[in-house]
């Protein structure tokens, strides 16, 4: 007859049995949000793509909107800086939530210069963002605590 050891409660078996989690240790959630911020880093790249190279429907909107081409540059500019931010594991919270700004006033924008049904879209991806931003305050927290040493 065989002695069965008691399965106990440590933090560590708790960890590895949790639902959700991979092999690796990391949820499927976290890994979603990782994915969520490569396709929201082509997303924003390519949009910021069209303005830094002055795509003719780039240009056509800002004309709609009545704004100059430099502010189509400086938009095209800091879409492209958040892009690649999201993509560097201890920017992305801080480019989130930068974002999570943008596309507000990219909201206000389509609901009073552009078209209404087209301002859902950047709403939508503000939740998506917010979730990124928190997904990575651990980082964020640990950046600001640096930056704050260093000054």
């Amino acid at each position: 007859m065989s002695e069965c050891t008691p399965v106990r409660n440590t933090p560590a078996a708790t960890l590895a049995t949790s639902a959700g989690t991979r092999a690796g240790g990391r949820s499927r959630g976290a890994v979603a949000l990782t994915a969520a911020r490569v396709v929201l880093a082509l997303f924003f790249g390519f949009s910021a793509f069209a303005k830094l190279i002055a795509h003719e429907t780039a240009i056509e909107s800002f004309d709609r909107m009545g704004w100059n081409q430099a502010a189509m540059y400086t938009i095209g500019g800091l879409e492209m800086a958040g892009a690649i931010a999201l993509l560097i594991p201890v920017l992305a919270g801080v480019a989130a939530m930068a974002f999570c700004g943008l596309m507000a006033g990219a909201s206000i924008v389509q609901l009073t210069l552009l078209d209404r049904m087209n301002a859902i879209m950047p709403a939508l991806l503000i939740v998506l963002l917010v979730l990124i931003a928190r997904e990575r305050r651990g980082r964020t927290a640990d950046l600001v605590a640096l930056v704050r040493r260093r000054a």
